[in-house]
């Protein structure tokens, strides 16, 4: 029983650990055009879209899709970790939009790209089933951060870190994003620059949310340790000295009181 117990609380102590860990790589791993510093892609980083680099005819689509994949299964389990310990609530939906995130961006991996419209000219900026699955990640990111803003402005008590900070990054990243679109609205020019703004913004999200899963797990632990202890059942949890008779004193241990004797008159 008590090898269980220990078991427990090992690994209810391991999970936030664990999840703030995978958020944390995940940030850096999403912003895998970085690579591109370092790798002969040919891709302007100004005006080409990151999931270019992944594209079907690219020579390193099995490089940064791989690192997609990673990157999306890292968002997964960190999110699944964490809805198992969150309660009830805005928080859970925020941590289950996350989740969505995960499974949108193995889509967007999955149906990429034909070809490389910044390098190709006669390849089409958009392709139907690819854009749909960006859209999604953006709306199930957007959700996560707008759904742990309402759990920060629900329960001001409990401290917050992530949805004290998303009513401030969600606008920008939000913005970051529309600017990205130009090519489909005809004004292409800068994609890539917006596009990377966002990404980063997607990262500090990651970390924002690795801060708020050790924040929640110390701020539990200290409502814990500062439970009153209930007492006992029966009054103050004192025991009543029992008398062998009325009149006489509770006896000691090891030798017998006499009897209080009468005054003479």
């Amino acid at each position: 029983m008590r090898a269980n117990a220990n078991g427990g609380h090992r690994s209810r102590r391991l999970w936030p650990t664990l999840t703030a860990a995978l958020l944390s790589v995940a940030a850096v791993t999403y912003n895998d055009w970085l690579l591109q510093f370092l790798l002969p892609t040919g891709l302007d980083q100004r005006n080409s879209y990151v999931s270019e680099a992944f594209a079907a005819d690219q020579p390193y689509r099995l490089l940064f899709s791989g690192v997609e994949l990673a990157t999306a299964l890292l968002v997964m389990t960190g999110a699944c970790l964490a809805a198992s310990g969150a309660p009830r609530g805005w928080a859970a939906a925020g941590w289950g939009a996350l989740g969505a995130f995960g499974v949108f961006s193995v889509a967007d991996v999955l149906l990429p790209m034909r070809c490389a419209p910044s390098l190709e000219t006669g390849c089409p900026t958009d392709s139907v089933w690819h854009t749909l699955t960006s859209g999604s990640v953006h709306f199930a990111l957007f959700a996560s951060m707008t759904a742990f803003a309402l759990a920060a402005r629900s329960n001001p008590d409990c401290p917050q870190i992530a949805g004290r900070w998303a009513p401030r990054l969600l606008p920008v990243s939000m913005a970051a994003a529309v600017c990205s679109a130009g090519p489909y609205l005809g004004h292409p020019g800068g994609e890539g620059i917006a596009q990377r703004i966002h990404l980063v913004t997607v990262a500090m999200w990651f970390w924002l949310l690795a801060a708020q899963v050790c924040r929640d797990h110390q701020y539990s632990g200290n409502r814990v340790a500062r439970r009153p202890v209930p007492a006992p059942a029966g009054g103050s949890g004192t025991r009543p000295l029992k008398t062998s008779r009325p009149g006489r004193l509770p006896a000691a241990r090891g030798r017998q009181v006499a009897p209080p004797q009468r005054l003479p008159q």
